[in-house]
């Protein structure tokens, strides 16, 4: 005998009850964003490599350590999209969005790959529900994109905190960073090996580190939110207000930093005490830069992203739909099955959820059969006739065949 062939390490298959929940999850961001007036985007699995270069950032651990990535039968570079608002971005541009009503509002429920370590709702192919909203600096729009997230949380049981941040633009980011450097240069001894190695590529990573030298050194560290533009104090203080507004509790975070380069002005998170030290369920920030880092004109934008698997994991009581079965078809005589086949399908054309016996089970067997899967009513092609039975109830009708579906729809 061959030895079974696995799933890959750090991915999972999606069964059962599980399924099930993926499917609500889906239904309610259907019902949050659509709403809202979102409409849905879904991107290819794989784009050319150098999209996540240029828009996410040659820095980034995304880049340097995460991705999928490999050369076609063409030779060019492809990679296993690692996340979703580049793509949404490139597409923007591809299509001539910029010619719509702004911003464009668009939202996704996509598959994404990222190697790193697996752990607790963390897999190397992962699922995201995100929200896109591209080609307005209005600070209603971040306030509106935070609110969404969190109404969508809230309607599947996720308890979470949201903590706020600003980058502010990349003008006074990179202000910033030459201070940051400098300071983290200057106590290059008391931080992980990581960190140090990369102050000049990326310093504010070192705000990320769980090392405890790299937090003492960042705690005493100049903060971002000091160093802001006029410009991006008034943007952050209207995003507050909206949310103050709207009674959406936070904590502003002056440390917060996005793992993804393209991140301007307003920075969020939603932390839940369910998913232990690695809390995040979802965030997100503006990237006014993106667009025009991809080739098109500098055109605002601001968008989240949640794993599905995390918001599943965090959950309380995932509401989830029951799937009703309203007949089962059965049959007492191998030379009735045609009958009983047919029965079924009509039934489904009628517009109910209909089952028949596919397993060659004894009479005993379908009745169990047809309790175990919840069956309002279980129809039982006999010789000359069909017995229609109320399961709940037993109360049972004998029924020429053609009479049984509509039947059946008088008692749904």
């Amino acid at each position: 005998m061959s030895e079974r062939i696995q799933a890959p390490r750090g991915t999972q298959d999606v069964l059962g009850e599980q399924a099930v929940a993926r499917a609500e999850l889906e239904h309610r961001a259907h019902a949050v964003l659509d709403a809202a007036g979102y409409a849905r985007i879904e991107t290819p699995a794989f784009e050319a490599t150098e999209l996540f270069a240029r828009g996410v950032g040659e820095s980034t651990d995304v880049v340097q350590k995460q991705m999928y990535t490999f050369s076609d039968a063409g030779g060019r570079s492809l990679t296993l999209r690692p996340e979703g608002t580049a793509p949404v971005c490139r597409a923007y541009l591809q299509h001539g969005m910029a010619r719509l009503p702004q911003p464009v509002k668009l939202w996704y429920l996509s598959s994404f790959f990222r190697y790193e370590r697996a752990q607790a709702g963390r897999y190397r192919q992962f699922w995201q529900v995100g929200a896109e909203a591209i080609g307005s600096d209005d600070p209603a729009v971040d306030a509106e994109t935070i609110l969404l997230l969190a109404e969508l949380l809230e309607e599947l049981g996720v308890r979470a905190r949201l903590r706020l941040g600003s980058l502010g633009t990349l003008d006074a980011r990179n202000r910033y960073r030459e201070r940051l450097a400098s300071h983290l240069h200057a106590h290059a001894a008391e931080l992980s090996a990581e960190v140090r190695e990369r102050i000049d590529a990326n310093p504010l990573r070192a705000f990320d580190s769980d090392h405890a030298g790299t937090r003492a050194v960042t705690a005493r560290a100049p903060k971002l939110l000091d160093a802001l533009d006029p410009d991006d104090v008034e943007h952050f203080a209207a995003v507050r207000a909206l949310l103050d507004d709207a009674g959406l509790p936070y904590d502003v975070d002056a440390t917060l930093v996005r793992g993804l380069d393209y991140y301007t002005r307003t920075v969020f998170e939603f932390d839940s005490p369910q998913l232990g030290a690695q809390s995040g369920v979802g965030g997100g920030g503006r990237y006014d830069g993106l667009i025009e880092a991809l080739g098109g004109l500098p055109t605002p934008g601001c968008g989240f992203a949640a794993g599905a698997e995390r918001i599943l994991l965090a959950g309380e009581n995932v509401p989830l739909p029951t799937a009703t079965v309203d007949i089962y078809v059965g049959y007492t005589n191998p030379d009735r099955r045609r009958t009983a086949f047919a029965l079924a399908l009509a039934a489904r054309r009628a517009g109910l959820n209909a089952q028949v016996e596919l397993a060659g089970r004894s009479l005993k067997g379908q009745l169990k059969h047809a309790d175990r899967i919840g069956a309002r009513l279980l129809a039982l092609v006999e010789a000359e006739a069909t017995a229609l039975k109320e399961m709940e109830t037993g109360e049972q009708v004998t029924l020429g065949d053609d009479a049984v579906v509509a039947e059946a729809l008088r008692r749904r």
